[in-house]
């Protein structure tokens, strides 16, 4: 077996909130530095997710396109020796003359694909829609982006105009080069909770494989949420169009973060006002798993969740992003290795897992209000953005060390980081005793 591999990722969001456009690659200036991908090249890293974005390049006619930056950026990683993973959307609702609940949506996201893969036919590895199931949930039934639907309807619709436009996209890719992989990045992030909420709980975790249980062709008759989907407006030909000729991922990328898993709570007085809300029916705190003490048999964190993906699919998997938005750049180090490490441990299982993705190679803009405050809250990555030229933290360093050896052993790896100390927690151990 070959040596877990690091891979790089370029933070590159393009989506609309509260009628504003975010676009990350300007605001964390990687858009105008030329330099950025040597930078990237020399810690050692060989394959970046990087976007050739459908917003960026026809942002208002699909006949008019200007590949002129990701004609000069994707040049300059195949003379670096650095493979791309072509990003499509990501978390966006595509170009204004379109939307997630535009009906057409997947037919126009294909004849974008088709273009792109003209264009650049010598990639092989693309990510139609980043984080379908994510995005949907945000822009279809929280109402936080663009088309800001705030209903199961909207969220279905959303979802499988994504989980179509994946499918038709690699058919159309795959006209150009056959053998083009289809790298699906997803957050499987689990949910917890008291008694009162397990119902709630059981949902979203049922939910939350949706996206790659559509690809996969597994939402048939019998799946629990065909019905559902048929129930809040969803086509059946499109359902069942999905489950005869699926669009199976040839590698499966979890994004995985702290605040990833969750735990939901009915006794709202324990938390602060902030994690409060609800399903229309009861109200409760959502607060991280992570900040709440967990019963010693519950398993939170990368391991449990990667090495759950690989027993429901049994598909090759990536950790496609792991980031940690933090100050403190040794926190940010030891997340890295939590998730590397926890990667290793199920390639010695036998899992069938590639890569770690160091995702914000040069950091991110306001993820801290997830886009719908623009504030300037720019939180660095393996580079600092906020110098010039980007000034490599020491996530740089781990980086390197673990794209040359395979290994990081510098002291400050070796200790705890917040989500394992017991100063995280945000209610005592004995009020959590009883859930009732």
């Amino acid at each position: 077996m070959n040596r877990l591999e690091i891979w790089g990722g370029v933070e590159c969001t393009v989506l609309r909130s509260g009628g504003v456009w975010r676009d990350q690659v300007l605001e964390t200036g990687h858009h105008d530095r030329e330099g950025d991908l040597d930078l990237i090249a020399e810690l050692g890293i060989r394959k970046l997710r990087y976007p050739v974005l459908w917003e960026r390049v026809a942002p208002e006619d699909p006949s008019r396109l200007d590949w002129s930056w990701s004609d000069a950026r994707l040049d300059r990683l195949r003379q670096l020796g650095c493979d791309p993973i072509v990003g499509l959307v990501h978390h966006g609702s595509g170009p204004a003359y379109t939307s997630l609940l535009d009906p057409e949506f997947p037919e126009k996201l294909a004849q974008y694909a088709v273009q792109a893969a003209a264009r650049y036919p010598w990639v092989r590895d693309w990510t139609p829609v980043n984080e379908p199931l994510t995005t949907a949930r945000f822009s279809g039934l929280y109402g936080h982006w663009f088309p800001h639907g705030n209903d199961p309807r909207s969220f279905l619709a959303a979802l499988m105009n994504e989980c179509r436009g994946t499918a038709l996209a690699m058919r159309a890719i795959r006209r150009v080069r056959p053998d083009a992989r289809l790298v699906q990045t997803e957050d499987l992030g689990r949910v917890f909770s008291t008694k009162p909420l397990a119902g709630q709980a059981a949902h979203e975790n049922e939910r939350r494989w949706l996206s790659l249980d559509l690809l996969s062709g597994l939402v048939d008759r019998h799946h629990p949420w065909y019905r559902i989907m048929m129930d809040e407006g969803v086509p059946q030909a499109h359902l069942d169009e999905m489950a005869a000729e699926p669009c199976v991922p040839d590698l499966i990328g979890i994004n995985h973060y702290v605040t990833s898993d969750r735990f939901l709570d009915h006794r709202t007085h324990l938390y602060p006002s902030e994690t409060i809300g609800g399903n229309g029916v009861m109200v409760y705190a959502d607060t991280e798993a992570v900040r709440v003490p967990m019963p010693p048999d519950v398993q939170i964190g990368p391991e449990a969740r990667l090495r759950e993906a690989w027993e429901r699919y049994r598909l090759p998997i990536a950790v496609t992003e792991a980031h940690l938005g933090c100050v403190e750049a040794e926190e940010c180090v030891r997340w890295l290795m939590e998730v590397w490490n926890a990667a290793s441990r199920l390639r010695q299982e036998g899992v069938d897992l590639c890569a770690v993705t160091v995702w914000s190679m040069f950091g991110a803009m306001d993820w801290c209000s997830l886009l719908r405050r623009k504030a300037g809250r720019y939180e660095p990555g393996v580079f600092d953005a906020r110098h010039s030229p980007p000034r490599p933290t020491l996530l740089a360093e781990a980086v390197k060390s673990l794209a040359t050896t395979g290994r990081y052993e510098a002291p400050i790896a070796r200790k705890p980081g917040w989500w394992r100390r017991e100063d995280r927690f945000v209610v005592e151990r004995q009020a959590l005793a009883g859930d009732d």
